[in-house]
Protein backbone atom coordinates (compact mmCIF):
# COMPACT_ATOMS: atom_id res chain seq x y z
CA UNK A 1 0.00 0.00 0.00
CA UNK A 2 1.07 3.67 -0.83
CA UNK A 3 1.87 5.33 2.61
CA UNK A 4 -0.68 7.86 3.85
CA UNK A 5 0.10 11.60 3.35
CA UNK A 6 -2.82 13.28 4.65
CA UNK A 7 -1.70 15.10 8.06
CA UNK A 8 -5.04 14.57 9.25
CA UNK A 9 -4.75 10.54 9.83
CA UNK A 10 -3.08 10.60 13.44
CA UNK A 11 -2.90 6.53 12.75
CA UNK A 12 -3.19 4.42 9.99
CA UNK A 13 -1.11 1.25 8.95
CA UNK A 14 2.42 2.20 10.20
CA UNK A 15 1.97 0.57 13.81
CA UNK A 16 -0.61 -2.57 13.04
CA UNK A 17 -2.77 -0.71 15.70
CA UNK A 18 -6.37 -1.66 15.85
CA UNK A 19 -8.03 1.00 14.05
CA UNK A 20 -7.32 3.63 12.08
CA UNK A 21 -8.24 7.82 13.52
CA UNK A 22 -8.60 10.89 11.82
CA UNK A 23 -8.69 13.93 13.11
CA UNK A 24 -11.88 16.14 11.80
CA UNK A 25 -11.23 19.36 14.27
CA UNK A 26 -8.68 20.09 17.07
CA UNK A 27 -11.63 18.47 19.41
CA UNK A 28 -12.81 15.62 17.65
CA UNK A 29 -11.41 12.68 15.57
CA UNK A 30 -12.93 9.72 13.64
CA UNK A 31 -12.01 5.99 14.92
CA UNK A 32 -12.96 3.70 11.80
CA UNK A 33 -12.22 -0.45 11.66
CA UNK A 34 -14.23 -2.71 9.54
CA UNK A 35 -14.31 -6.70 10.81
CA UNK A 36 -15.96 -9.86 9.67
CA UNK A 37 -15.56 -13.94 9.87
CA UNK A 38 -17.27 -16.87 9.12
CA UNK A 39 -19.57 -18.92 11.71
CA UNK A 40 -17.28 -19.71 15.08
CA UNK A 41 -20.80 -21.05 16.41
CA UNK A 42 -23.85 -23.06 15.41
CA UNK A 43 -26.05 -20.01 16.84
CA UNK A 44 -26.67 -17.79 13.56
CA UNK A 45 -28.23 -15.30 16.99
CA UNK A 46 -24.62 -15.64 18.89
CA UNK A 47 -22.84 -15.77 15.78
CA UNK A 48 -24.33 -12.42 15.06
CA UNK A 49 -23.69 -10.97 18.49
CA UNK A 50 -19.97 -12.17 18.99
CA UNK A 51 -19.19 -10.72 15.28
CA UNK A 52 -20.90 -7.39 16.44
CA UNK A 53 -18.42 -7.30 20.07
CA UNK A 54 -15.59 -8.74 18.14
CA UNK A 55 -16.12 -5.25 15.42
CA UNK A 56 -16.77 -2.54 18.10
CA UNK A 57 -13.72 -3.98 20.12
CA UNK A 58 -11.76 -1.98 17.83
CA UNK A 59 -12.35 1.33 18.73
CA UNK A 60 -12.96 0.25 22.69
CA UNK A 61 -9.19 -0.65 22.54
CA UNK A 62 -8.39 2.98 21.24
CA UNK A 63 -10.32 4.46 24.02
CA UNK A 64 -13.19 5.45 21.49
CA UNK A 65 -16.81 5.71 21.61
CA UNK A 66 -18.35 3.76 18.55
CA UNK A 67 -21.44 5.18 17.53
CA UNK A 68 -22.65 4.19 13.93
CA UNK A 69 -21.68 1.15 12.06
CA UNK A 70 -23.05 -0.56 8.49
CA UNK A 71 -23.59 -4.44 8.53
CA UNK A 72 -21.57 -6.61 5.80
CA UNK A 73 -22.42 -10.79 5.38
CA UNK A 74 -22.18 -12.54 2.79
CA UNK A 75 -24.98 -15.45 2.58
CA UNK A 76 -25.63 -18.64 0.38
CA UNK A 77 -29.86 -18.40 0.24
CA UNK A 78 -29.54 -21.54 -1.75
CA UNK A 79 -27.86 -23.52 0.69
CA UNK A 80 -29.67 -22.33 3.84
CA UNK A 81 -32.77 -20.43 5.01
CA UNK A 82 -33.49 -16.72 5.16
CA UNK A 83 -34.50 -17.39 8.52
CA UNK A 84 -30.28 -17.85 9.59
CA UNK A 85 -29.52 -14.10 8.28
CA UNK A 86 -32.39 -12.57 9.89
CA UNK A 87 -30.60 -13.97 12.86
CA UNK A 88 -27.38 -13.37 12.51
CA UNK A 89 -28.36 -9.49 11.24
CA UNK A 90 -30.60 -9.57 14.62
CA UNK A 91 -27.58 -10.52 16.82
CA UNK A 92 -25.56 -8.09 15.85
CA UNK A 93 -28.39 -5.40 15.79
CA UNK A 94 -29.19 -6.11 19.58
CA UNK A 95 -25.21 -6.52 20.69
CA UNK A 96 -25.02 -2.69 18.86
CA UNK A 97 -28.04 -1.41 20.91
CA UNK A 98 -26.16 -2.70 23.82
CA UNK A 99 -23.16 -0.45 22.94
CA UNK A 100 -25.59 2.76 21.87
CA UNK A 101 -24.41 2.02 18.46
CA UNK A 102 -26.85 3.11 15.32
CA UNK A 103 -26.55 0.51 12.47
CA UNK A 104 -27.81 2.36 9.59
CA UNK A 105 -27.18 0.22 6.63
CA UNK A 106 -25.07 -2.01 5.07
CA UNK A 107 -23.99 -4.42 1.97
CA UNK A 108 -24.95 -8.71 1.47
CA UNK A 109 -23.66 -10.75 -0.76
CA UNK A 110 -24.21 -14.48 -1.94
CA UNK A 111 -21.26 -16.45 -0.48
CA UNK A 112 -21.01 -20.10 -0.66
CA UNK A 113 -20.03 -19.91 3.44
CA UNK A 114 -22.03 -17.16 5.49
CA UNK A 115 -20.08 -14.10 6.82
CA UNK A 116 -20.67 -11.43 8.93
CA UNK A 117 -19.49 -8.52 10.77
CA UNK A 118 -19.19 -4.80 10.94
CA UNK A 119 -17.68 -1.28 9.65
CA UNK A 120 -17.63 0.84 12.52
CA UNK A 121 -17.21 4.43 13.30
CA UNK A 122 -16.17 5.92 16.72
CA UNK A 123 -15.47 9.39 17.99
CA UNK A 124 -12.55 10.70 20.16
CA UNK A 125 -10.53 13.46 21.13
CA UNK A 126 -7.40 13.68 19.00
CA UNK A 127 -5.14 14.26 22.16
CA UNK A 128 -7.32 11.26 23.70
CA UNK A 129 -6.10 8.37 21.13
CA UNK A 130 -4.79 5.24 22.88
CA UNK A 131 -2.19 3.70 21.03
CA UNK A 132 -0.47 0.29 20.85
CA UNK A 133 2.70 1.78 20.70
CA UNK A 134 2.31 3.90 23.99
CA UNK A 135 4.08 1.37 26.31
CA UNK A 136 7.11 2.55 28.61
CA UNK A 137 9.45 0.37 30.58
CA UNK A 138 8.12 -0.14 34.45
CA UNK A 139 4.44 -0.78 32.63
CA UNK A 140 2.51 -3.72 33.94
CA UNK A 141 0.40 -5.61 31.54
CA UNK A 142 -3.06 -6.16 32.19
CA UNK A 143 -5.45 -8.80 30.43
CA UNK A 144 -9.29 -8.17 30.98
CA UNK A 145 -10.77 -11.55 29.43
CA UNK A 146 -9.48 -15.18 29.28
CA UNK A 147 -7.97 -16.64 26.88
CA UNK A 148 -8.72 -20.26 24.76
CA UNK A 149 -11.40 -19.38 23.10
CA UNK A 150 -9.92 -20.25 19.95
CA UNK A 151 -9.07 -23.94 21.12
CA UNK A 152 -12.64 -24.43 22.49
CA UNK A 153 -14.27 -23.58 19.43
CA UNK A 154 -12.63 -25.95 17.60
CA UNK A 155 -13.31 -28.23 21.14
CA UNK A 156 -17.24 -27.77 19.77
CA UNK A 157 -16.58 -28.46 15.95
CA UNK A 158 -15.32 -32.07 16.97
CA UNK A 159 -17.86 -32.65 19.49
CA UNK A 160 -15.71 -32.22 22.55
CA UNK A 161 -17.09 -29.55 24.38
CA UNK A 162 -20.16 -30.10 26.50
CA UNK A 163 -23.09 -27.56 26.08
CA UNK A 164 -22.22 -25.47 29.54
CA UNK A 165 -18.42 -24.65 28.05
CA UNK A 166 -20.19 -23.51 25.46
CA UNK A 167 -22.29 -21.25 26.88
CA UNK A 168 -19.00 -19.95 29.02
CA UNK A 169 -17.36 -19.03 25.26
CA UNK A 170 -20.33 -17.92 23.95
CA UNK A 171 -20.64 -15.40 27.31
CA UNK A 172 -16.78 -14.05 27.22
CA UNK A 173 -16.93 -13.54 23.51
CA UNK A 174 -20.03 -11.31 23.06
CA UNK A 175 -19.33 -9.46 25.80
CA UNK A 176 -18.41 -5.96 25.25
CA UNK A 177 -15.37 -4.42 26.09
CA UNK A 178 -17.13 -0.94 26.82
CA UNK A 179 -16.48 -1.41 30.35
CA UNK A 180 -13.03 -2.40 30.56
CA UNK A 181 -12.21 0.73 27.87
CA UNK A 182 -13.92 3.11 30.40
CA UNK A 183 -12.11 1.77 32.96
CA UNK A 184 -8.72 2.46 31.80
CA UNK A 185 -9.71 5.98 30.18
CA UNK A 186 -10.95 6.87 33.67
CA UNK A 187 -7.70 5.80 35.06
CA UNK A 188 -5.07 6.84 32.22
CA UNK A 189 -3.00 3.94 30.32
CA UNK A 190 0.25 4.49 28.40
CA UNK A 191 -0.87 1.97 25.48
CA UNK A 192 -3.61 -0.67 24.51
CA UNK A 193 -4.62 -3.59 21.93
CA UNK A 194 -7.15 -5.84 21.80
CA UNK A 195 -6.43 -9.73 21.69
CA UNK A 196 -8.34 -11.19 18.60
CA UNK A 197 -7.02 -13.41 16.00
CA UNK A 198 -2.91 -12.91 16.19
CA UNK A 199 -3.74 -14.56 19.74
CA UNK A 200 -1.62 -12.73 23.23
CA UNK A 201 1.31 -13.30 21.82
CA UNK A 202 0.82 -12.21 18.68
CA UNK A 203 -0.68 -8.64 19.83
CA UNK A 204 1.93 -8.45 22.43
CA UNK A 205 4.48 -8.51 19.88
CA UNK A 206 2.80 -5.60 17.94
CA UNK A 207 2.90 -3.66 21.35
CA UNK A 208 6.04 -4.22 22.05
CA UNK A 209 7.52 -3.54 18.36
CA UNK A 210 5.76 -0.42 17.98
CA UNK A 211 6.85 0.83 21.63
CA UNK A 212 10.44 -0.22 21.11
CA UNK A 213 10.66 -2.19 24.07
CA UNK A 214 10.04 -5.83 25.74
CA UNK A 215 8.04 -7.73 27.54
CA UNK A 216 7.51 -9.73 30.76
CA UNK A 217 4.78 -12.08 30.42
CA UNK A 218 4.19 -14.86 33.50
CA UNK A 219 2.55 -17.67 31.84
CA UNK A 220 0.81 -18.95 35.27
CA UNK A 221 -0.68 -15.52 35.96
CA UNK A 222 -2.93 -15.54 32.22
CA UNK A 223 -6.86 -16.30 33.15
CA UNK A 224 -7.58 -19.15 30.84
CA UNK A 225 -11.45 -20.59 30.40
CA UNK A 226 -12.30 -24.03 31.74
CA UNK A 227 -10.63 -26.76 29.74
CA UNK A 228 -8.21 -25.29 27.87
CA UNK A 229 -5.17 -26.79 29.05
CA UNK A 230 -7.33 -30.15 28.32
CA UNK A 231 -8.34 -29.57 25.33
CA UNK A 232 -5.15 -28.60 24.26
CA UNK A 233 -3.26 -31.73 25.78
CA UNK A 234 -5.91 -33.55 22.86
CA UNK A 235 -4.62 -31.83 20.24
CA UNK A 236 -7.77 -29.61 20.05
CA UNK A 237 -6.10 -26.83 18.70
CA UNK A 238 -7.24 -24.45 15.51
CA UNK A 239 -4.87 -24.40 12.78
CA UNK A 240 -4.46 -20.48 13.16
CA UNK A 241 -2.83 -20.64 16.62
CA UNK A 242 -0.53 -23.28 15.49
CA UNK A 243 0.49 -20.80 12.98
CA UNK A 244 0.38 -17.82 15.31
CA UNK A 245 3.00 -19.61 17.32
CA UNK A 246 5.10 -20.26 14.35
CA UNK A 247 4.99 -16.49 13.74
CA UNK A 248 6.32 -15.13 16.76
CA UNK A 249 9.19 -18.03 17.07
CA UNK A 250 11.95 -15.45 16.57
CA UNK A 251 10.56 -12.55 18.93
CA UNK A 252 9.59 -14.87 22.11
CA UNK A 253 11.83 -16.77 24.58
CA UNK A 254 10.97 -19.18 26.38
CA UNK A 255 11.70 -20.45 29.78
CA UNK A 256 13.07 -24.40 29.85
CA UNK A 257 9.50 -25.17 31.65
CA UNK A 258 7.07 -23.88 29.42
CA UNK A 259 5.58 -26.96 27.85
CA UNK A 260 4.46 -27.10 24.07
CA UNK A 261 0.80 -26.93 25.22
CA UNK A 262 1.49 -23.81 27.16
CA UNK A 263 3.03 -22.10 24.04
CA UNK A 264 -0.02 -22.75 21.77
CA UNK A 265 -2.58 -21.57 24.24
CA UNK A 266 -0.79 -18.41 24.89
CA UNK A 267 -0.62 -17.75 21.02
CA UNK A 268 -4.19 -19.42 20.24
CA UNK A 269 -6.49 -17.36 18.18
CA UNK A 270 -9.28 -14.99 19.88
CA UNK A 271 -12.38 -13.80 18.61
CA UNK A 272 -13.34 -10.73 20.48
CA UNK A 273 -11.21 -11.25 23.13
CA UNK A 274 -10.24 -8.66 25.67
CA UNK A 275 -8.00 -5.63 26.25
CA UNK A 276 -4.44 -5.92 27.09
CA UNK A 277 -3.42 -2.94 28.53
CA UNK A 278 0.00 -1.17 29.57
CA UNK A 279 -0.54 0.93 32.45
CA UNK A 280 1.85 2.45 34.76
CA UNK A 281 2.67 0.57 37.51
CA UNK A 282 1.49 2.66 40.14
CA UNK A 283 -1.79 2.88 38.59
CA UNK A 284 -2.09 -1.29 38.15
CA UNK A 285 -4.15 -1.28 41.70
CA UNK A 286 -6.15 1.15 40.68
CA UNK A 287 -7.05 -0.21 36.64
CA UNK A 288 -7.76 -3.48 38.53
CA UNK A 289 -10.19 -1.97 41.14
CA UNK A 290 -11.70 -0.06 38.33
CA UNK A 291 -12.76 -2.94 36.06
CA UNK A 292 -13.64 -5.19 38.90
CA UNK A 293 -15.99 -2.39 40.07
CA UNK A 294 -17.55 -2.35 36.36
CA UNK A 295 -17.95 -6.12 36.57
CA UNK A 296 -14.77 -6.87 34.44
CA UNK A 297 -14.40 -9.59 36.80
CA UNK A 298 -11.25 -12.72 35.15
CA UNK A 299 -9.08 -9.19 34.41
CA UNK A 300 -5.33 -10.22 36.02
CA UNK A 301 -2.24 -8.87 35.64
CA UNK A 302 0.18 -10.65 33.48
CA UNK A 303 3.53 -9.04 33.17
CA UNK A 304 5.29 -6.04 32.60
CA UNK A 305 6.75 -3.74 30.00
CA UNK A 306 11.19 -3.77 30.48
CA UNK A 307 13.56 -2.14 28.44
CA UNK A 308 14.59 -4.01 25.66
CA UNK A 309 16.93 -3.11 22.67
CA UNK A 310 15.40 -6.00 20.32
CA UNK A 311 11.75 -6.05 21.82
CA UNK A 312 11.54 -9.22 22.98
CA UNK A 313 8.94 -11.09 25.07
CA UNK A 314 10.00 -13.38 27.81
CA UNK A 315 8.04 -15.76 28.65
CA UNK A 316 8.35 -16.96 32.46
CA UNK A 317 6.38 -19.82 34.41
CA UNK A 318 5.80 -17.54 37.06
Amino acid sequence: MPPVTDPNVIVGMDTSDDAAVYKLTDELALILTVDYFTPIVDDPYQFGSIAAANAFSDVYAMGGKPFIALNIAGFPPDKLPMSYLVEILRGGANKAAEAGVSIVGGHTIDDPEPKYGLCVAGLIHPQEVIRNGGARPGDELVLTKPLGSGIITTGIKRGKVDKWLVEKVVEVMSTLNKAASEAMISVGVNACTDVTGFGLLGHLNEMVLSSGVGAVLYADRVPLLPQVRDLAAQGVVPGGTRRNLSAVSDAVMWAPEITEDEKLILADAQTSGGLIIAVPRDKTSRLVSELGNRGVKDAAVIGEIVKESTARIYVRAH
